[in-house]
């Protein structure tokens, strides 16, 4: 049994969503790791484009960060295997780009699978037009949010943005209004996790803390530095 990813005839034939759609292909072909879903097969059928990727079971990090009940041991496990899989993209140079509760995938044996890749970038090749905001809002970084280049350090941004949600059951940046959440994004500092959550240990508060950074160059470099630092 496997998943099949289509794109509608409405939106199939612009250039420009086919071209991502193709990307996404592209760079879930390019990663193989045990915490990224397995792409089979991509191409075109009869004028639709296509993939065929590993089903999966059960829900996402979305629903399970509502759990009050999971214990700080379950949810380290959680964040170690999601960067782990980020550190295997980046090695090979690809950014995800959208990193968020809901394109991570937790397996019925708790295995961690990130999906959707549609906003990926491939090495030096960027599709979007210069100051075009990709992502989702709550997770974006402040360069994505400016419109700018994201490189790792984006997905790192996006990865603290989850492991603070997860840790503290509720979003480092709320607002009533997108337009409010992208300037919280990018001027306000988060209510520090200790405030929220006392039982955290201090360390692992402040490197959350640290890959939140509003200047990128002070983040971990990418997420394997980031796993490392957990790890620790």
């Amino acid at each position: 049994h496997v998943a099949i990813k289509t794109m509608i005839a409405a939106i199939g034939q612009d250039p420009e969503l086919r071209q991502r759609f193709l990307r996404e292909a592209q760079s879930g072909a390019r990663v193989a790791h045990q915490n990224i879903v397995t792409l089979y097969d991509f191409g075109e059928d009869q004028g639709r484009l296509y993939m065929a990727m590993e089903l999966l079971q059960r829900s996402d990090l979305k629903d399970l960060i509502k759990d009050l009940d999971l214990p700080l041991a379950a949810k380290l496990d959680l964040m170690e295997q999601v960067c782990d899989a980020l550190a295997a993209a980046h090695a090979l140079d690809v950014v995800h780009r959208d990193i968020k509760p809901a394109n991570i995938h937790v397996q019925p044996n708790n295995q961690v699978k990130i999906v959707d890749f549609g906003l990926a970038r491939l090495g030096a090749s960027e599709m979007t037009k210069t100051g075009m905001v990709m992502g989702t809002p709550h997770y974006m970084s402040p360069e994505q949010v400016k419109g700018e280049r994201a490189d790792v350090r984006s997905d790192v941004f996006s990865l603290g943005a989850v492991f603070y949600e997860l840790l503290a059951n509720r979003k480092p940046f709320e607002a009533d209004s997108l337009h409010a959440v992208l300037f919280q994004v990018m001027q306000n500092e988060p209510e520090p996790l200790l405030n929220l959550v006392p039982d955290v240990p201090p360390l692992l508060a402040q490197v959350v803390e640290r890959a939140m950074a509003k200047d990128s160059t002070q983040r971990f470099r990418d997420a394997g530095e980031l796993r490392d630092a957990m790890r620790q």
